[in-house]
């Protein structure tokens, strides 16, 4: 009886499945390709000048990038130690913990600046607001220095306040999936050998998270750069004041200067590649 010969399977092409995908992925890139260069396209050389020799405007930078840096900063504070008792630890209710961090991703931006409006100027603790207690505090603080505000809502530290509430939930769930992804094996052989569980997180989690949290605090002030509806809402758009760059665009196109408007939008993604780029070669540096 003659053996049957089998003839091996044929495997089928892996073009139409490449194409497929670098196809979907090159139009997003395209999409966003085509919007930078319609900003640029729309605005030139002697706008953005304008734009930069701008008093308010150049106000505004700087109260922006401050900002940008301190909620970046309060962002990673919070964030570090909330990552680790997600990932780490089993607790009852853990995961409605966890859905509730992530309101603030989910819920209009608009929403959060009302509710932090009514959190400081509707709820009472003693016949008092929140932001009555606090103005009381920072007015005796500001009349030792001049530079301290004296009060919450529609002053430097509301804008803060709006900018972490929304960038804090994106830092949070980066570190989440950051020590997620770090084996607790090392951690668990430390506490075995007498280290106690702060010492393993110091000398074991946290330097292995450290590309985590530089990517936790790149994305808290990338997301801070643009938030709008908050500050908007909670801390107004008041000219040398409130005013940072999100707000300067809107206020720009409430005026019918358009040209302003997206000179300042083009300063804004500048700075926005600038500084992600600078830090993400930095936490690559770190991570080696």
């Amino acid at each position: 009886m003659a053996e049957e010969v089998y003839s091996p399977r044929r495997i089928p092409s892996d073009v139409p499945f490449l194409v497929a995908i670098w196809g979907i992925a090159g139009m997003y890139l395209l999409l966003i390709l085509a919007v930078l260069a319609a900003d640029a396209s729309y605005t030139s050389a002697g706008d953005l000048w304008m734009a930069v020799n701008d008093p308010d405007v150049r106000a505004s930078i700087w109260l922006t990038l401050q900002t940008c840096w301190v909620t970046a900063i309060l962002s990673v504070i919070v964030a570090v130690p909330t990552g680790y008792v997600l990932a780490r630890f089993n607790f009852p209710l853990k995961r409605l913990f966890d859905s509730i961090l992530d309101i603030p991703i989910v819920l209009p931006p608009l929403v959060i600046g009302l509710s932090l409006l009514i959190l400081f100027n509707q709820v009472m603790i003693g016949g008092q607001s929140i932001e009555r207690w606090l103005g009381d505090w920072l007015s005796d603080l500001h009349a030792w220095n001049d530079n301290i505000p004296s009060g919450v809502t529609y002053r430097i530290p509301a804008i803060i306040l709006a900018q972490f509430t929304v960038s804090c939930a994106f830092a949070v769930r980066t570190m989440r999936n950051t020590f997620d992804g770090i084996n607790p094996r090392q951690e668990k052989v430390a506490l075995t050998l007498g280290c106690g569980r702060s010492g393993a997180f110091w000398l074991i989690a946290l330097p292995q998270a450290s590309r985590g949290v530089v990517a936790a605090g790149t994305l808290a002030w990338a997301r801070a750069l643009g938030e709008f509806g908050p500050v908007l809402v909670f801390a107004g758009a008041t000219r040398g004041s409130t005013e940072v760059l999100a707000t300067t665009v809107f206020l720009e196109i409430s005026i019918g200067n358009l040209e302003g408007a997206v000179a300042v939008s083009f300063l804004m993604i500048t700075v926005a590649i600038l500084v992600l780029t600078t830090v993400r070669m930095l936490g690559i540096r770190q991570s080696v």
